[in-house]
């Protein structure tokens, strides 16, 4: 079963191995160096990171990120390269992220690991993003076989591994769960903590969530006669709804769907550790809910911080040198990246 722990094929490296990640999907733009050593482990040389921030209240458009991952690229790499104190002909391989994400950052990205790759004549590895999150996590946790939680802000699904293949056996049905709390903290402009649990929709579908109902559910709650937008009631008013009364609503309401969601599928597999990746990882109280699910079902949680739940060069380093040392490499003229890319084959 999925559940059970497998020896991996992957055997200890007879020497060690380098590689550098580049990561530029959205609106971070990252490199990081990896080391794979002889005893089997493994060492971060460097993760360098870089965001293109908008005006508050913005979103980001391709055109404008990929201007500012071809801006910054080489001055990230450098730094990178610098901090972890090797030279660009000792790497044995340059990964990239082949996609999932936005089209012309991807090009951007895809386009420097082709010239470092022609330059310094070292071949290239095209990663998945959902497996660079996912082998990520794995290494810094040290979970073994989990079930996967990957949550970010435009990921929701939950994964396993099976017979050397990621299996996806839950997603959202519309929009992920960071664009949700994205969209409604735009439309709320609210940093402070709510009480109140107001009623939204549950919507859980087998093993999928739908999310786009509950957005429009909690907006339509800022026209109602009860919402006070500055959170204090008129001396006669009781019954009031304030904006953090509604992003503690919506946040509780949707964790508790991926919470379930996610039970599901460790009941399925017979599993009892659960991985947590993806942006939406770092939110301690998702950590908290799924923790008391864990620990009901004798089971464990791993998540990482912020250095690599938001996206990095580092985890795309991992993910590609794990695939270059089972033998598979990018073609040159294969080198390309597409905004929908499903889960390969990736042996561990």
């Amino acid at each position: 079963m999925p559940g059970r722990h497998r020896r991996p094929p992957l055997k200890k490296p007879n020497r060690p191995y380098l590689a550098l990640g580049l990561e530029g999907s959205a609106n971070k733009l990252g490199a990081g160096i990896i080391q794979h050593s002889e005893d089997g482990s493994t060492k971060v040389l460097s993760n360098v990171r870089h965001t293109y921030i908008t005006p508050p209240g913005e979103g980001f458009l391709p055109r404008d990120t990929a201007q500012h991952h071809r801006e910054w690229a080489i001055k990230v790499i450098k730094d990178a390269v610098a901090n972890a104190g090797v030279k660009m002909d000792e790497l044995d391989c340059i990964c990239y992220t082949k996609g999932p994400g936005m089209g012309a950052p991807l090009q951007s990205v895809a386009l420097v690991a082709r010239t470092l790759s022609l330059m310094f004549n070292k071949p290239l590895v095209g990663v998945n993003h959902c497996v660079g999150h996912i082998e990520m996590g794995r290494e810094i946790t040290g979970a073994q076989n989990p079930v996967v939680l990957y949550v970010s802000g435009g990921n929701t699904q939950v994964i396993a591994y099976s017979r050397q293949c990621y299996r996806i056996f839950g997603e959202t049905l519309d929009i992920a769960v960071g664009n949700c709390l994205d969209r409604f903290a735009r439309v709320i402009n609210l940093t402070k903590q709510g009480t109140r649990l107001v009623p939204l929709p549950y919507a859980t579908k087998g093993m999928d969530v739908s999310l786009s109902g509950i957005l429009t559910s909690v907006e339509a709650y800022t026209v109602d006669k009860r919402f006070r937008p500055d959170g204090a009631p008129d001396s006669s008013e009781e019954d009031i709804i304030t904006p953090a009364d509604l992003c503690f609503s919506l946040q509780e309401t949707v964790f508790a769907m991926l919470v379930e969601i996610t039970e599901r599928a460790m009941a399925h597999i017979g599993s009892k550790e659960v991985l947590i990746v993806g942006g939406v990882g770092c939110n301690e109280r998702l950590q908290e809910m799924m923790g008391v699910m864990a620990r009901e079902r004798d089971g464990q949680v791993f998540a990482t911080d912020e250095r690599f739940c938001i996206d990095n060069g580092i985890m795309i380093a991992q993910a590609g040198l794990l695939s270059y040392r089972m033998g598979y490499q990018t073609p040159l003229p294969k080198s390309t990246c597409t905004q929908r890319y499903t889960f390969s084959l990736l042996l561990r």
